[in-house]
């Protein structure tokens, strides 16, 4: 039992102490001691003071200066934590503080930033004498640079309490134990006649005075060197002299200091304390307030203290954002200050942050995210990045802005590395497939090229092989310039990966078809590209051993970047290093058209998509709400797999979607128009039938409907007469005509028969007009002698074939083999040939519905006055 209230209390006090900071205890009567609490092993300080040692008047200030410890609370007051009084110790812990006359070695040289460093710690220390002089009408009686601490925020706390006395009573400065702190004594202490003129605050003034002149020169040794005012700022020099001035009633109240040295031009006017004190007033700002501050916080963050900036400024950024109304304005500021922290730190402060950021539905945030991925990519794991922030990125692709499509897409460049097999190979891929074909922004279409190029050493070999060549192909077709020299570059910067075959059979000559394209800037590259393909393959052809080394890497997951093959493609560096095409998110801004000349848009064209329009749609829509916008001219994601990369349809983007295409035709146009101009696109750079645009769709249709309804005319009445040959063939259902439409059919033919004859007659009279020379005539049968027959064969005469080549060039050019074979090297697949022939027959059919539609408007005109000349059956 005895040994029990003999044991050592100091055991139960939660602190490890550690050793004493060296100095210190020449100025006080305390011992000062690094610590740490032993439950969190949070670093503290701790002030020792040895009773047994101590004289009865150095345990009564001990107490007191405890007391005032505890009952004084202020932010620019040393923060009190806990104490333990025994018989033989008394210990106060404080938050980890070091004392400024220590402290003072380890500023910088750094003017600029030592400067407003300075006047951030002379302001603290001058507001924390004006509580105690002004609201708690007390005295500190003993400021100088040993009774300021610093914090980890560099802070600077007003400590040692023990002279603390009331500002009503005896004006005597006290004596001071140890002895070395007189040097700090205000000269009214030796002069009992200037303590009349004294104020509640002239002595903690003096002691001010002497702190400033330590701030700027050093520990003070000796009262007379304040009189040296060399190193102590102009803007602070006049006020100094007050301080330090001999009359106590001329030294100024603190809180007039303050006031004086925050108007524009004083000393504590910079940015470091306004910045400070605007984070500590934060919750009494308005939004607007807000937004300003934050906006211009990044560039001054250079000129502020690490220290400061690390654990004073930071935790208020992250506060202000989860807990405030800061908005997305804090995160440029924040995701600097993070490269202060270490790596341990930064998972535990600022990673949630992020986390909880990409989360937000709100535009701004996102957007200023994706910028700033590469300030804080490196920190953010790899299963945090698949797991939590990809699936929120992804929802970017599918958004209706323009700029977050884009943004989105150039954040896969930084978020590639991290990403595992089924995000970066299916489901990065299907995005891109679907925004390099769909995308009604040339400038996302371009960047997507771009990123895939840039990502190519990340992707799986298989699909890195199946995916690039089709994909730089395609970007080479598409109708904006700088899409097509997008698709070039990235072929030079992704050469490793090709095998020579597939180099000589699908790339050369895709990229032979741009030597003549209508931009230089296009071409350009291509010749030189062309050039560099052209070395790899002869280089191979001269020594067959080189082909293992040039496809080393098409079947490496990470090629070696000191490959022999990269020793001779000097002309792909510049490719490597292409930087993102920069493009405005202005669906309405004009792009250079395909052809050399300016081509204007029928009204039809002139009408945006439901696409384009949706890019204008207000930012404020809710990111959730992405995943199940559709429309009918949009496809989902999920339609775009890796195979459609294979697609042999490339040429055929969705020009509609991008109303500055020249391509870009609305549903309402001629199926027969979009068909010639997309095939004459897919078949080279031959535009000569682009000049149909300028006309009128409708009058266009018009012409189209009636020239193929004279020509199916024709082809039936042909058919018709030669009915009654052995060999002949049957007709098909459609082509079965009653008797009233064969009638139709012959006014029709006599009234095309009647023009041509005209033409190619030599003779004038009325009677030999319906005549034509024996070698304009087409081949017809001549087994029918019948009368009727005759006059059926004289009727049905076709017309020259000069009348029918322009209208049927494009379909036999398109059928050719030199359209669909050899130059069109993604066709070699075959992976697209179920939706073109699905498109060609519902092409057809239209054509035939159509058809029906004008014989039937006929017939019933046939029942009237027939016209003269014509014959009835």
């Amino acid at each position: 039992m005895w040994s029990f209230f003999s044991r050592d209390s100091s055991k139960d006090f939660p602190y490890d102490i550690g050793e004493p900071v060296g100095g210190f205890d020449q100025y006080s009567i305390w011992t000062l001691h690094k610590a740490k609490r032993k439950t969190t092993l949070e670093e503290v300080s701790v002030f020792v003071y040895d009773i047994r040692s101590g004289s009865d008047t150095k345990c009564e200030l001990a107490k007191a200066a405890l007391k005032r410890l505890k009952t004084l609370r202020h932010p620019s007051i040393l923060q009190y934590l806990d104490s333990l009084e025994t018989d033989k110790m008394l210990y106060v812990a404080t938050e980890a503080v070091d004392p400024l006359g220590t402290y003072f070695a380890k500023l910088g040289s750094d003017n600029v930033q030592k400067g407003l460093y300075l006047a951030w710690g002379i302001f603290q220390i001058t507001r924390a004498l004006s509580f105690l002089n002004n609201d708690g009408n007390l005295r500190h009686n003993n400021v100088s640079a040993w009774s300021v601490f610093v914090n980890a925020s560099g802070e600077w706390k007003l400590g040692s309490l023990e002279y603390v006395s009331a500002a009503d009573g005896n004006p005597m400065p006290p004596a001071k134990i140890p002895v070395t702190l007189e040097v700090y004594d205000s000269p009214e202490k030796n002069d009992q006649s200037k303590l009349k003129a004294a104020t509640k605050c002239s002595v903690d003034m003096w002691g001010l005075g002497c702190l400033v002149w330590e701030a700027f020169n050093g520990v003070l040794k000796q009262r007379s060197n304040l009189k040296d005012i060399e190193h102590i700022p102009k803007s602070l020099q006049s006020l100094y002299c007050e301080l330090v001035g001999a009359s106590p009633s001329n030294r100024p109240n603190p809180a007039d200091i303050i006031t004086r040295c925050r108007k524009p031009g004083g000393f504590f006017k910079n940015d470091l304390v306004d910045t400070l004190l605007f984070l500590e007033e934060i919750q009494i700002k308005d939004k607007a307030e807000k937004n300003r501050f934050f906006s211009g916080l990044t560039t001054h963050l250079d000129n502020f203290p690490d220290n400061v900036c690390r654990h004073k400024i930071l935790p208020q950024l992250i506060t202000a954002y989860e807990y405030g109304d800061a908005g997305s304005a804090v995160l440029a500021p924040m995701f600097k200050l993070g490269k202060l922290l270490d790596e341990v730190e930064y998972q535990k402060r600022i990673v949630p942050c992020v986390v909880k950021l990409f989360a937000s539905t709100d535009r701004v945030t996102r957007s200023r995210l994706l910028q700033q991925l590469d300030l804080f990519i490196a920190h953010l794991q790899p299963q945090v990045v698949n797991d939590q922030i990809f699936p929120q990125v992804a929802h970017g692709f599918l958004d209706t802005n323009a700029t977050i499509r884009e943004q989105t897409v150039k954040s896969i460049i930084h978020l590639a590395p991290k990403l595992n097999y089924n995000n970066l190979n299916v489901e990065v891929l299907r995005h891109f497939a679907r925004l390099q074909a769909r995308d009604d922004q040339g400038g996302i279409r371009t960047n997507t090229t771009v990123c895939l190029g840039k990502i190519a050493p990340h992707l799986h070999p298989q699909v890195r092989q199946r995916v690039l060549v089709s994909a730089f192909i395609r970007a080479m077709r598409d109708p904006f310039p700088p899409a097509r020299v997008a698709g070039v570059l990235a072929l030079a910067a992704t050469q490793q990966y090709f095998l020579l075959s597939e180099v000589a059979n699908r790339v050369l000559p895709s990229l032979c078809s741009l030597t003549v394209d209508p931009e230089k800037t296009v071409r350009d590259p291509a010749f030189k590209t062309i050039r560099g393909f052209l070395g790899k393959l002869e280089k191979v052809s001269e020594d067959p051993s080189l082909r293992e080394t040039m496809e080393a890497d098409v079947h490496t997951a990470t090629p070696s970047i000191g490959n022999a093959a990269a020793t001779w493609a000097g002309w792909a560096v510049t490719a490597v290093t292409a930087k993102f095409y920069r493009s405005q998110s202005d669906s309405s801004r004009p792009r250079p058209p395909l052809t050399g000349r300016n081509l204007s848009k029928p009204a039809s064209l002139e009408q945006p998509s439901s696409s384009s329009l949706s890019t204008t749609t207000s930012s404020v829509t809710s990111m959730t709400s992405l995943e199940h916008e559709s429309n009918d001219t949009s496809a989902s994601a999920s339609d775009y797999g890796n195979n459609d990369w294979d697609n042999e349809n490339w040429g055929e983007m969705d020009t509609s979607q991008d109303p500055s295409s020249p391509l870009a035709a609305s549903s309402n146009n001629g199926a027969l128009v979009a068909a010639n101009a997309l095939s004459e696109v897919r078949d080279g750079w031959d535009n000569e039938e682009w000049g149909s645009l300028e006309e009128d769709p409708c009058e266009e249709e018009e012409q189209a409907e009636q020239e193929q309804q004279q020509q199916q005319l024709a082809r039936q009445s042909i058919s018709s007469t030669s009915s009654s040959q052995p060999n002949q063939r049957p007709l098909l259902p459609h082509q079965q005509q009653h008797p009233h439409q064969q009638q139709l059919q012959q006014h029709e033919l006599n009234d095309l028969i009647e023009p041509l004859a005209k033409l190619n007659s030599h003779v004038t009279s009325p009677s030999k007009q319906s005549m034509l020379r024996p070698k304009e005539l087409p081949n017809l049968s001549s087994s029918n002698t019948s009368p009727t027959s005759a006059t059926a064969n004289c009727n049905n005469i076709s017309p020259p074939s000069s009348h029918l080549n322009n209208s049927t060039h494009n379909a036999n050019w398109n059928s050719d083999s030199w359209a669909d074979g050899e130059f069109e090297p993604l066709d070699e697949s075959g992976f697209g040939n179920a939706k073109l022939d699905e498109a060609r027959r519902k092409r057809e059919e239209k054509k035939l519905q159509r058809q029906r539609e004008l014989e039937a408007r006929r017939a019933q005109r046939a029942s009237g006055p027939m016209k003269l000349g014509a014959k009835k059956l």
